[in-house]
């Protein structure tokens, strides 16, 4: 069975090892799913290491927070190109000309000799996670083998794509989860050598990525409808999917002042630095895999959703005035109420609106990853304008606008929140990046 919302229902066990489990999948989904976890390390590699990063070139907070800032603001305008790319060249050379650009960039971040530099390679890397992640879905979607009873509705078409759907995003979260979860402490215990380590690191990864895709994972059919640059842009006239944008917005914001400005608060040796975010990252691979899915069964999507963002809200504003303590719990804490919000804002994007899924989902997150560009940016400004807490109490206003816009366009929300399979389906390529 499955949710309305595209999870598995209560009493499905998608990790079951029998014939329906989420764990049976061809070479190929787990060559992209591993790459994909490696290319999610990438986005809290750097967070153990940036007091020392900030050292070692002499720079301040706010201007190391431009490894985020760079990373993000390209991957936002990349959404506008991925799918231009992905629907002419075909998803396996997209995902192995992302993974190269990654290998070079991280590889030449590591050579940085001013923080200018780091920053331009990490804009470089941004686009090539951007290529990559974004079409790592659509390749699991199509690939992947349904999961728990669903199983037994692939024969009938609507309801095993639908499977299909609920074991990519599923396989999507996990990586997603591991990999933020293993990129602060791989970050820590490369970095705690030298900052340049990490980078050549994930170079190192990623061509192990590139290699294993080469060999196992075969060309992808190509849509039958090239997308244009301008399509997710005309797809955010839709009513619910703009909404779903603009409240991931409003969240995004917050989850990036805690990814990136946290350590600059917490102050720690990158070893401690990254078991803080490695914990925070458990958290968040559970909440958003195991208890996500749960909850919307029972209280619904929406219901969910809302309730999340107030209590990460909450947890911000304590973290930012609690003492030393009190941060790295509400740090790791934080981690859950992320892991919820991920998964539940994935499937808004792949069903809220009648469009072909790679279009909705590019626009959507063309909208959503400029405030991941922007906190970075403006939570150091605002505490050497004010002070340390006061990065906090912005990042838990922008989760309660999240709310805000969840609860006063819930209409919009759930009109055309259904399962819809479009008019495109077997051409699609998924172009979520869940964060």
């Amino acid at each position: 069975m499955h949710s309305s919302t595209g999870g598995p229902a209560e009493g499905d066990d998608p990790f079951d090892a029998g014939a329906g489990s989420i764990l049976r999948q061809p070479r190929a989904v787990w060559a992209t799913a591993g790459a994909s976890v490696v290319a999610f390390m990438g986005i809290g590699l750097v967070d153990p290491i940036l007091p020392s990063i900030a050292k070692g070139l002499n720079a301040t907070a706010s201007q190391v927070s431009l490894l985020f800032t760079s990373y993000f603001l390209i991957t936002a305008v990349a959404m506008l190109v991925t799918g231009f790319v992905s629907s002419r060249i075909g998803g396996r050379k997209t995902l192995l000309l992302g993974l190269a650009l990654v290998v070079v960039f991280a590889g030449l971040a590591g050579t940085s000799g001013s923080v200018a530099q780091l920053v331009g390679f990490r804009a470089g890397w941004g686009l090539g996670n951007a290529l990559f992640v974004s079409t790592a879905l659509a390749v699991i979607v199509g690939a992947a083998n349904p999961i728990g009873a669903a199983r037994s509705a692939s024969d009938k078409g609507g309801g095993g794509r639908r499977a299909g759907s609920a074991a990519a995003i599923l396989l999507y979260e996990s990586a997603l989860g591991l990999g933020m979860a293993c990129g602060p402490l791989v970050g820590a215990l490369l970095g705690n050598a030298s900052w340049r380590y990490p980078f050549f690191g994930t170079a190192s990864l990623m061509a192990v990525g590139f290699l294993c895709i080469t060999a196992f994972l075969k060309e992808q059919p190509r849509p039958a409808r090239k997308t244009s640059l301008l399509d997710p842009v005309r797809a955010l006239g839709h009513g619910g999917l703009a909404s779903a944008a603009v409240s991931a917005f409003f969240y995004n914001y917050t989850f990036f002042t805690v990814l990136a400005f946290t350590p600059f608060v917490l102050n720690m040796t990158p070893y401690k630095s990254g078991a803080v975010f490695f914990a925070w990252g458990v958290l968040l691979a559970l909440f958003s895999v195991v208890v996500a899915p749960r909850m919307q069964a029972r209280f619904g999507s929406l219901k969910v959703l809302g309730g999340s963002l107030v209590l990460l809200a909450a947890d911000v504003v304590v973290l930012g005035y609690g003492d030393h303590t009190t941060a790295v719990v509400c740090t790791i804490l934080s981690g859950a109420f992320i892991g919820v919000n991920n998964t539940v804002y994935t499937e808004l994007a792949l069903g809220v609106s009648d469009a072909p899924r790679p279009v909705a989902s590019a626009g959507y997150n063309f909208v959503r990853w400029f405030a991941a560009a922007a906190a970075p940016f403006l939570a150091p400004k605002i505490a050497e304008w004010t002070d340390l807490r006061v990065p906090f109490a912005v990042a838990g206003a922008t989760a309660v606008l999240g709310a805000l816009v969840v609860a006063v366009r819930r209409r919009a929300l759930t009109s055309d929140a259904e399962e819809l399979q479009p008019r495109h389906a077997t051409e699609d390529s998924v172009t979520v990046f869940a964060n």
